[in-house]
């Protein structure tokens, strides 16, 4: 309960993570029919990086700042267009502000008509925030539940037979990878049809490993894993990089992730920056 994601809002993770939630929603919703999606671990969906705790860390600089002045129209920005234009949208409804939406907000603004967004926060300054931000907003139901709690209590989702469940925990908790791991394979018991991303960091190699060899031994298939790695993971003290694992991914998401995936190491990476886009199990 002590994780305040305003702290680290906006630097090469989330970017990495945002860019890429972008990408997959674009593809979910090219069919007509509704989507429903759930946010287990939401934050409070809107992070203000001039306050105390960004400027704190500083994180975004090397972030999201690195990105701001570029044009989103830019041909070479492609792959990062749509969620570019969300970041300044959202700057310029706060007078030029430096706010930076979260996963719940990028979310609610690619919902269409008929799709829904259910947020779990249970920080106790954290939720109301959340609730406040889409309190006029009928699509987004905000719950005050963990958010793996949610999984079996909201899943299948009663408005769609077609979704995403988003999974960002703030890996505080040691048996964290053993969690999502129970997570995916109760999310996709009860939710076959839907797509599952879960954001999990890269300090060294060994505990991604047993998490992909868990869920392999468990059976599951259609796994696609996307990862950014700032430097080689050998120090466990750092956040070397990250990765989101896709369960179900939709057509041609390894494609296009590449693509995202590639921008942003020419924009964020160092000569010792690696992408891959890798299916840890096929179908």
């Amino acid at each position: 309960m002590n994780y305040r994601h305003a702290y680290h809002a906006g630097n090469f993770a989330d970017v990495m993570k945002h860019a890429l939630l972008v990408t997959l929603l674009r593809l979910l919703t090219r069919k007509e029919t509704p989507i429903s999606v759930l946010d287990t671990h939401a934050g409070i969906g809107l992070y203000d990086l001039s306050g105390p705790e960004a400027q704190a860390t500083g994180e975004w600089r090397d972030g999201i700042g690195r990105l701001l002045g570029l044009n989103p129209e830019l041909p070479a920005l492609s792959p990062l267009r749509d969620w570019l234009r969300i970041v300044h949208d959202v700057i310029s409804e706060h007078d030029g502000k430096l706010f930076y939406p979260g996963s719940p907000e990028l979310i609610a603004r690619l919902l269409r008509p008929g799709d829904t967004l259910a947020c779990c926060e249970r920080h106790p300054e954290d939720q109301p925030i959340l609730r406040r931000l889409f309190r006029r907003n009928p699509a987004v139901a905000v719950h005050a539940r963990d958010g793996y709690e949610a999984i079996t209590a909201l899943l299948p989702p009663k408005t769609a037979r077609r979704g995403l469940v988003l999974m960002d925990p703030p890996f505080e908790q040691r048996d964290e990878f053993a969690a999502l791991s129970h997570a995916i394979i109760t999310a996709r018991q009860r939710f076959p049809t839907g797509v599952m991303a879960v954001w999990y960091p890269i300090k060294h190699r060994t505990p991604v490993r047993t998490f992909f060899n868990t869920l392999k031994d468990a059976g599951q298939r259609k796994l696609l894993a996307l990862e950014f790695t700032l430097r080689p993971p050998l120090d466990p003290t750092r956040l070397n990089g990250c990765g989101l694992l896709i369960a179900n991914p939709p057509f041609q998401l390894d494609e296009e992730a590449a693509a995202v995936l590639t921008v942003l190491r020419q924009h964020l990476g160092t000569e010792d920056t690696e992408t891959s886009v890798q299916w840890v199990v096929p179908e």
